[in-house]
């Protein structure tokens, strides 16, 4: 949030929109209409990762992001479960399953980094900063 004015700036968020993608195009050409659920599911976990880092972040406030960003891990994980399911049954050669839940894994350390990172930062969001105090002026007499 102190060095990134924009969603779109974050680098989580950039992976995740074009993982989303990937998933989009992997899960129709690889389970099509045999299972629509699955392929639903999964396509939401992934739109779910980008859509709640960008939520977090117009939260304003570090720890709704911190929040957000935690959904959006949590979706990070879920989706590499349904991976584990389109492998399982045969939808995803071993191949595909491993470049998927390794891109997923990898999104979802990039979001731990960035919620560790705002852990320790100083910076608080515009809601939790202090307003200026103003200080009197003493006479000395």
């Amino acid at each position: 949030m102190s060095t990134f004015k924009h969603f779109e700036e974050i680098e989580a968020w950039k992976l995740a929109r074009a993982f989303a993608k990937q998933v989009y195009v992997n899960s129709a050409r690889a389970i099509g209409p045999r299972d629509f659920s699955l392929q639903d599911h999964m396509r939401r976990s992934a739109v779910s990762i980008m859509a709640n880092i960008a939520e977090g972040f117009e939260r304003n406030g570090t720890k709704e992001f911190i929040q957000f960003l935690s959904v959006a891990k949590g979706s990070a994980g879920e989706l590499r479960s349904h991976f584990y399911v389109a492998y399982d049954l045969g939808y995803f050669d071993k191949a595909l399953f491993l470049s998927l839940s390794s891109q997923a894994s990898m999104i979802g350390s990039k979001i731990g980094g960035l919620i560790q990172y705002l852990r320790t930062s100083a910076f608080r969001g515009s809601k939790f900063q202090q307003p200026r105090q103003t200080v009197k002026p003493t006479r000395n007499t």
